[in-house]
């Protein structure tokens, strides 16, 4: 008997034989809402500012002149309102023009798949403040060793490792896993030295030395700063971290190191 031939091809499903790219662009269309603002929640403990700056007054009159012209991303919450994922700018804007609605895409994302969807939206911004990067690194990190704790079938081995997970933001993000640990770091810091951080007066190596002193100490530091009128340079602020764990930073010791003359403050230069 002769053998049978194997067939030299193989059916696809439905979707591959029937659907068209005009079908998919449809079933996407489907998904874009008109969502009243006032039913809009911001997300919980959303890491990038929202300023109403000159930028965002540019991006005003731009929606002023040709609408939104890419929708928000939300998603629906429990109670029926909904969660801003990707758009809060656009959402604040529309605000500010006193218009109803929001053109939005609606997705279903459960929380910790909503959180790495909204930091991994945001980083396409131009300007991205290093506690903003702090706080949605740490964000995208937790959310991702939740995700890895709950495997799925098809998870890969590097996405339930726990050990694993920095190492992955890192090559998602295009940044060095030491790099995203000292960010994560900053969030350690009292909201007065961050936002010294942020306008660039302090530097992030010192920064991350700082975040390890308690708040007290923090604020100690902060006193001094604006007493001395500088900021601590790496150096000093590797050496207070180093008599914090010896149980020998004080008040006066912190003030004894602020009160260093560094040359770069000779001439009355204010920067660390």
């Amino acid at each position: 008997m002769p053998q049978e031939k194997k067939p030299r091809f193989t059916l696809g499903t439905v979707d591959d034989m029937f659907t068209t790219q005009e079908m998919r662009d449809d079933a996407k269309l489907a998904r874009i809402h008109e969502i009243p603002l006032d039913e809009i929640d911001e997300f919980p403990e959303h890491p990038y500012k929202v300023k109403d700056d000159e930028d965002m007054m540019n991006l005003v009159e731009s929606i002023r002149e040709n609408g939104v012209l890419t929708p928000a991303t939300v998603r629906k919450k429990e109670d029926g309102r909904y969660e801003m994922l990707s758009g809060h700018r656009r959402w604040r804007a529309c605000q500010l023009l006193g218009m109803d609605t929001l053109r939005c895409e609606i997705v279903e994302l459960d929380r910790d798949a909503a959180t790495i969807f909204m930091c991994d939206s945001n980083l396409q911004r131009t300007t991205i403040l290093p506690s903003e990067n702090a706080f949605a690194y740490k964000m995208r990190l937790d959310a991702m060793k939740r995700q890895a704790g709950r495997p799925t079938k098809n998870a890969s081995p590097v996405a339930t490792n726990l050990g694993r997970a920095d190492v992955e933001l890192a090559s998602q993000v295009g940044e060095g896993k030491d790099n995203i640990r000292r960010y994560i770091r900053l969030t350690e810091l009292i909201p007065q030295l961050l936002e010294m951080v942020d306008e660039g007066k302090i530097a992030l190596r010192p920064a991350v030395e700082i975040s390890y002193l308690p708040k007290d100490l923090q604020k100690e530091l902060l006193d001094n700063i604006e007493m001395e009128a500088c900021t601590p340079s790496h150096d000093q602020a590797v050496r207070m971290k180093g008599l914090f764990k010896q149980d020998k930073l004080t008040p006066e010791v912190i003030s004894a190191i602020m009160q260093e003359e560094k040359p770069n403050q000779r001439e009355g230069n204010p920067a660390g």
